[in-house]
């Protein structure tokens, strides 16, 4: 655990601060600050299940608006053929930016569900 946590950490942070020249840099940047700031705290040996619990359901939450949402996942599947996601972000195509946005909440809620369901180890 303490080696997913250091990883988890320093890519949220990267994560975090590749946000600068999004849309909503300061949503983003709070986000993947909170789940580096759970994982440094899991590496360091705090087992924080209210923290984890509360950052999984605003990121499952978050992950819905955005696959029902008019520019998200749904329509980029069905009304833009799965277009790629690696193309450069332009402002006649938000779908592929909400798409991203959906691919790095589940990123962070698959992180807090491991952390959250494996305990730590008592001796």
């Amino acid at each position: 655990m303490k080696t997913f946590n250091i990883i988890m950490t320093v890519l949220f942070i990267v994560f975090g601060t590749l946000q600068y020249n999004d849309p909503d840099p300061y949503l983003w940047m709070a986000i993947y600050a909170y789940a580096a700031y759970l994982c440094i705290h899991r590496f360091r040996g705090y087992y924080q299940p209210r923290g984890y619990s509360f950052a999984l359901f605003f990121y499952l939450v978050y992950a819905v608006y955005l696959l029902f949402d008019k520019n998200g996942v749904i329509a980029w599947i069905t009304q833009h053929n799965a277009e790629s996601l690696v193309t450069s972000m332009k402002a006649e195509k938000p779908w592929i930016e909400e798409s991203r946005e959906f691919g790095g909440l589940l990123i962070l809620s698959i992180t807090m569900i491991i952390n959250l369901v494996k305990k730590p180890v008592t001796t």
